[in-house]
Order: C-alpha cells, then sequence, then structure tokens
C-alpha cells in the first residue's frame, strides 16, 4: 500500500527516477551536455545537439513504451518476492503479456548483477546442480553445475561453472575470496589443494554425517541452495543454460540485501537501472 501510495502515478515515478539519473547533474543522454530542455508527455530535449529522449533512454528500460510505473512494480515483486516470481505471475500483477513480463525481467536481473569485490574472514563454499529430471545412469552430466561463496554474516557471491575441474574451482576463490580468508568447505577433494594456493581451509565431512565441526561448518551456503532449489522447482520449474546465471544473479541479490529495507533494496535496484545500458529482445532469445 505505501510503494503504490507514493508511485500513484507516470508522473511521480519520472520524478523519482530523475533524481536518481540526475544526482550528478542532467545531461543528454546523446551527447553528455549538461543542459536539456524539459518538453511535454514527460519528454526532453538536448540545448546542443536538439535531439530529443525520453528519462529512460539509454538505460535498460529503453525507449520501452510500457509505462515507468508498470517497471516499478515490476522492480519491486523482483526484489522482495524471496523465491523470485514467474513471468505468468508478474504479467498478472503487472498487466502485461507473459511474453513482455519475461522481457522485464530479464532486463531488471541485469541490473542485478554481482559486483566484483572480494570475500574475507570465514567463508564456505560449496557446489550444487540443477536442472530437470534425469537418469541416474547419467549422473551430473546433463546437470548445470554452480558454485557459491558465502562470507559469514556477510555477502555470497554464485557462479555458473562449465564443471567442477580444479582450475576452474581455484579460479574463482583466487577471484572472489582474499588470500586472508578461512575457507570452509565439505570434504571434496579438489579443496585439499587450497594450502598450496596460499588459502587456510577447514573442513566436514558429510559422507561420515559430520555436518558441524565447533564453527566449522558450510550449514549457511547450503541454507542458500535450499532457497535457491524452491525458487528453481516452485517458481520457475526450469532455467535455461543460457540465463541461469542470470537467475544466480537474482537470488544472490535478494539474499545479500535481507538486511536493508525494501526502500533502500528497491532505490538500489533503480539506480543499478540507470547506470545499465539497453538489452535488446533479439540478444536474450539468439
Amino acid at each position: 500500500m505505501e510503494f503504490t501510495s507514493y508511485f500513484k502515478d507516470e508522473k511521480a515515478c519520472i520524478k523519482y527516477f530523475e533524481q536518481i539519473r540526475f544526482k550528478d547533474g542532467e545531461y543528454c543522454p546523446h551527447c553528455g551536455h549538461p543542459k536539456i530542455y524539459r518538453m511535454k508527455n514527460f519528454r526532453y530535449r538536448c540545448a546542443d545537439c536538439r535531439k530529443d529522449f525520453t528519462i529512460k533512454i539509454g538505460t535498460i528500460f529503453g525507449e520501452s513504451k510500457i509505462p515507468l510505473q508498470k517497471w516499478f512494480v515490476a522492480i519491486y515483486l523482483l526484489s522482495t518476492s524471496k523465491k523470485g516470481i514467474s513471468s505468468i505471475e508478474l504479467a498478472e500483477q503487472v498487466g502485461v503479456t507473459q511474453k513482455t513480463a519475461w522481457f522485464m525481467d530479464m532486463r531488471i536481473r541485469k541490473a542485478m548483477k554481482q559486483g566484483n569485490g572480494k570475500l574475507f574472514g570465514k567463508v564456505e563454499v560449496d557446489e550444487t546442480y540443477v536442472s530437470g529430471k534425469h537418469a541416474r545412469k547419467d549422473g551430473f552430466r546433463k546437470k548445470s553445475a554452480v558454485m557459491g561463496m558465502l562470507e559469514r554474516k556477510g555477502n555470497i557471491k554464485a557462479f555458473q561453472i562449465p564443471n567442477r575441474q580444479t582450475h576452474i574451482v581455484f579460479d574463482k576463490i583466487r577471484r572472489n575470496i582474499d588470500p586472508s580468508a578461512i575457507i570452509m568447505t565439505d570434504e571434496a577433494s579438489v579443496y585439499k589443494k587450497l594450502p598450496k594456493m596460499g588459502y587456510r581451509r577447514a573442513g566436514v565431512k558429510h559422507s561420515q554425517r559430520q555436518w558441524a565441526k565447533g564453527d566449522i561448518n558450510t550449514n549457511s551456503i547450503e541454507s542458500f541452495w535450499a532457497l535457491f532449489k524452491r525458487g528453481y522447482h516452485g517458481t520457475y520449474h526450469t532455467m535455461s543454460k543460457k540465463h541461469l546465471q542470470s537467475y544466480i544473479d537474482e537470488f544472490a541479490y535478494r539474499f545479500n540485501s535481507r538486511k536493508s529495507e525494501m526502500s533502500e533494496t528497491f532505490e538500489n535496484v533503480v539506480r543499478s537501472v540507470s547506470q545499465s545500458d539497453k538489452l535488446a529482445y533479439k540478444t536474450l532469445t539468439k
């Protein structure tokens, strides 16, 4: 109720987006000139190149004819629904077609892309596999591997990986975990080589029903996997390999925003949208 009351019409949404996009001063998205004119029907004109534009141009919103108010409702729903929201449900809530809702979903997920900072302290590392049903004889061959790293009482980073080969796992660790960290894992043999990389490692043996040894465990990262899989099976039902990372980014973003107020989370997503380039439908479907 508070959300819909604040963004009661298109004018209120545009004013809000203006404050975020022009936080450091107004500019023309075509040429960067600092002086623009406001015209009728929420359009602008550059004082230098004389080109017209809307507040959405040059962002993930693009020159979409969908009102900003509907975009904001979609951002709110995707950033606050713990297990995500399907394009069918989003279409009903926002009032667009399922195809349009899917396109909106994918654009918003682009704004939820994970950052490049490193994790410190005690970091739990684990992998999981996702896909539809498969024959036992196929093993994990038809499944998609996902690797996660969770800083205790902090953020998570998660990535789609082609397989669990040592060089792939270690590359992700080097890029995302500070060498001063203590890495907590299960008994997977790949992690036994971590000390040679300069990392301290502590592990538990799940095969022997050892889930924790003092404060050594991977319970937090496994809780994230459980949430991710509930969303996978209960909300989305399937995720293509092509777009799997976008879904992972979505769940990681919500997890990392779990301690933030809704208004702060919403503003952060909108700010990211304002700084992201447009995304063509053809790019997503080809």
